[in-house]
């Protein structure tokens, strides 16, 4: 069974930053398009970061800049570094692995992944 911890969430002043760690049981990473979405009160999951087995990454317009993602496929571990954040970064981020290996499939699409974690809860105070 695959099963993904997301950690490093907590409450941060506009400005701060927070590092995300995603660890991946019962598969290795390597070879997925692994991705991170976000879900805030009220509103639309939304993509937020993804990375294809590659290395290569692609961000949403809104953390271009200010959001890093990253993997070690040794540790089985997604990253997501999180620098000047917003009060409009508050949400609850999902960490979620693609269906399939070795693809090309959209990183930003969501109905390409088919596994996900729990979530981890980022507020960030004006």
């Amino acid at each position: 069974q695959v099963q993904l911890v997301e950690s490093g969430g907590g409450l941060v002043q506009a400005g701060g930053s927070l590092r995300l760690s995603c660890a991946v049981t019962g598969r290795s990473i390597r070879g997925y398009g692994m991705g991170w979405f976000r879900q805030a009160p009220g509103k639309e999951r939304e993509f937020v970061a993804g990375i294809n087995r590659s290395g290569d990454s692609t961000y949403a317009d809104s953390v271009k800049g200010r959001f890093t993602i990253s993997r070690d496929n040794a540790k089985n571990t997604v990253f997501v570094q999180m620098n000047s954040l917003k009060p409009e970064d508050t949400a609850v981020y999902y960490c979620a692995a693609q269906a399939a290996s070795y693809t090309d499939w959209d990183l930003r699409n969501s109905s390409n992944y088919d596994t996900w974690g729990q979530g981890t809860q980022v507020t960030v105070s004006s």
